[in-house]
């Protein structure tokens, strides 16, 4: 990792946003931002507004149509987690919040609060491209406040059958995702990568959400995907895909795995230093996996960015 340089110039204003910067300090929106659409299961129509938060707020929803109600992006408020990833603070809910929090997370966006006016995020187009297209639009703005990563110190693995989500020590956020669909367009898919803001928006944000056309009578059964459509998911059939534009990536369904996680991950509320190993790994997995990270201490340890650069530093010249 590069130092970064010229940051402490002026003691008395904010540090100037840059990647650099955003590295070292914590980081909100520049400028309000807002978009419109429909809960993917739920099938309301729900706007969203992003906004600027101080420091040490963290990512906050506010369900401006029950008195502006506060339910944090925290582990600790997970509810469901089946189909999607669902936060409740005292009955409140907040449902499918994993594409914004991923979003977030990986563009490097600390604090903001999200105003919004129903009980689930809008799917957009099923992927996190709106999202990351939306905080372009807002622009980012660094703070004074030193930024803290999580840095796992020891291997942590949840398993159950064949699933499996490993996490290693590292000093930085590496990703490997595996997933086994049995589906002549799918199969086995593997992504292996370094996630970057640069790389998430490229290779992971456009990767939309995903089902199949037999299940989605069962699904809507059990009170899901009421307002999926081939506009906002991809619908695969027995042989081919119902979407008539096709794949984005020959891989999209893992990339769309992989986006899910990192939205999951966010959860911690702090960047984490770590290689995240997921195998045919859902939202359940992933949840317990932070669930068990954030309940033993032992597990990880608070850095700010000097304090990485320097170890870092020392382990080169030793």
């Amino acid at each position: 990792m590069k130092h970064p340089v010229g940051l402490a110039a002026c003691p008395s204003s904010e540090p100037k946003y840059s990647q650099e910067s955003a590295l070292r300090f914590e980081t909100t929106v520049q400028r309000p931002v807002e978009a419109k659409g429909v809960g993917l299961h739920s099938g309301v129509s729900v706007s969203i507004r992003i906004l600027p938060a101080p420091p040490s707020t963290g990512i906050v929803f506010l369900r401006t149509d029950l008195d502006n109600f506060h339910v944090p992006a925290s582990w600790r408020y997970v509810a469901r987690v089946s189909y999607a990833t669902s936060l409740m603070r005292q009955g409140v809910l907040i449902s499918t919040t994993e594409h914004l929090l991923s979003v977030f997370y990986s563009m490097g966006v600390d604090n903001a609060y999200v105003e919004i006016d129903n009980l689930e995020v809008p799917i957009l187009d099923g992927s996190g491209s709106p999202y990351v297209e939306l905080l372009k639009e807002a622009g980012l703005k660094s703070y004074r406040r030193r930024k803290r990563f999580l840095r796992i110190r020891r291997p942590v693995t949840v398993e159950a059958g064949s699933k499996r989500i490993t996490i290693l020590p590292s000093d930085r956020f590496l990703l490997t995702c595996d997933v086994f669909y049995d589906h002549p367009l799918i199969g086995k898919q593997s992504l292996d990568m370094e996630v970057t803001p640069e790389r998430y928006a490229q290779e992971i944000a456009p990767a939309r959400t995903f089902g199949f056309s037999y299940e989605l009578d069962q699904m809507r059964d059990m009170g899901l995907i009421r307002g999926a459509s081939l506009e906002n998911a991809m619908c695969f059939d027995r042989q081919g895909m119902q979407n008539p534009e096709g794949l984005r990536f020959p891989d999209e369904c893992c990339r769309h795995k992989a986006l899910d996680l990192i939205g999951d991950l966010a959860l911690i509320g702090k960047p984490l230093l770590g290689h995240v190993i997921a195998e045919r790994a859902g939202h359940a997995m992933h949840t317990a996996l932070v669930a068990r990270i954030m309940s033993d201490p032992s597990l990880y340890e608070i850095l700010s960015f000097d304090q990485l650069a320097t170890r870092v530093a020392h382990a080169l010249v030793s």
